[in-house]
């Protein structure tokens, strides 16, 4: 099956701005069920090459509050996805461009949505890792150079493109703590045939 083409952008203010638009919404249906909400992947770190697609996580303090997000998120326009084979992490995705919805028409940017338990090792990771390249200015210039290669050698295949960047990002979660276990298991979820193509971090 073949993908869209893999498009890497050099770093736009626009990303943070639409996501701060999108927090304030979640905030105003979610608030009593979340306890923070997270600008994470690539198009949160300033000066970071990216694909154009937003990822964002809701953080809930218990499985106990799962199944009222769910039914939040639905009513906002969303479609739930499970984990996609990610423990303590639910995806949600756009129904169209309008979602999630609100009074007056609105044409979202692309987003991916996901709910995170307290404490998981999936949430651990996206802050991690995001922090890191922030921190780290000239490591994220490696890494946006690395995407930028990547796409261009092999624009059309996701899991490919995933795949061939997971080295850097385990390399990242080793530098900053993560055990073997943890970082084992995130390079299987990213080898190709296993990729789940909503967990494309950009």
């Amino acid at each position: 099956m073949s993908n869209a083409k893999i498009i890497i952008e050099e770093y736009s203010e626009c990303w943070a701005l639409a996501f701060q638009k999108l927090r304030a919404i979640y905030l105003k249906h979610l608030s009593d069920l979340i306890t923070d909400v997270q600008h994470v992947g690539s198009t949160s770190v300033v000066g970071l090459a990216a694909k154009p697609i937003i990822d964002i996580d809701l953080i809930v303090a218990d499985r106990g509050s799962l199944g009222k997000v769910i039914e939040k998120l639905r009513q906002l326009g969303y479609i739930h996805l499970g984990d996609l084979g990610i423990a303590d992490s639910e995806a949600f995705k756009q129904q169209y461009s309008a979602v999630p919805h609100e009074a007056a028409f609105h044409s979202w940017p692309k987003h991916n949505l996901y709910v995170c338990l307290a404490g998981s090792d999936s949430l651990q990771n996206h802050i991690s890792f995001r922090d890191f390249l922030r921190n780290n200015p000239e490591k994220a210039r490696d890494y946006g150079n690395l995407k930028k290669r990547l796409a261009a050698e092999n624009p059309y295949d996701l899991e490919w493109y995933v795949e061939r960047k997971t080295p850097f990002i385990t390399g990242v979660l080793r530098q900053v703590g993560f055990d073997e276990v943890s970082v084992t298991a995130i390079a299987q979820s990213n080898r190709k045939g296993n990729f789940k193509s909503n967990r494309g971090k950009s």
